[in-house]
């Protein structure tokens, strides 16, 4: 076994174990770290797509959802006995998000017809970002269904989440020039 001095890797996962934040250590394919990934993965995708933003407003709002996202991990790698030591993430962070899709959505209306992603590099990215956030709930599901998550707001933050990343990709096409006249394929 391989000891680290390094500041940039541990070696305590080499057995294919990894910890908790409390007294546990579970294999890295159980849902607690495949959840963990999802939402890092995810706050990758926030972040690539903020780098490609054109607007102000997606530059803007990226860096306070990857935030609220680090709250939702820690509650998330939590053992289920210290989960409430680590819950931050409640309701209010679930309205702060409605908030910006009412602010975008009364700018830039739902399409009438299919879009497909990619109709501009900012709008791809948002696009991206909203699969990663129903992986990331689909994970989160059966986290709750196993027991291992009780608290109610980080489904509905990450289910508000895939909306608002919907609105931030049309908001995004818009700044693009893109125009919605027929449906995909047409």
């Amino acid at each position: 076994m391989t000891t680290s001095n390094s500041g940039y890797y541990t070696a305590t996962g080499d057995q294919g174990l990894t910890g908790l934040l409390g007294d546990a250590r579970v294999p890295k394919d159980h849902p607690q770290p495949e959840a963990l990934g999802a939402l890092d993965e995810l706050s990758a995708a926030l972040g690539l797509a903020r780098a490609f933003a054109q607007t102000a407003a997606a530059r803007d709002i990226a860096p306070q959802v990857q935030r609220h996202l680090y709250q939702m991990m820690a509650e998330v790698a939590a053992t289920p006995d210290n989960a409430a030591r680590f819950r931050s993430l409640g309701p209010e962070q679930v309205a702060w998000l409605e908030a910006r899709i009412a602010d975008l959505e009364a700018q830039v209306p739902p399409p009438k017809v299919f879009i497909l992603p990619g109709e501009s590099r900012g709008g791809a990215f948002w696009a991206l970002a909203r699969t990663v956030a129903r992986r990331a709930e689909r994970r989160l599901v059966t986290l709750q269904r196993q027991g291992l998550v009780h608290n109610p707001a980080l489904l509905a933050y990450l289910n508000r989440l895939s909306s608002l990343c919907f609105v931030l990709e049309l908001w995004e096409n818009r700044a693009a020039g893109v125009t919605y006249t027929q449906a995909a394929g047409a």
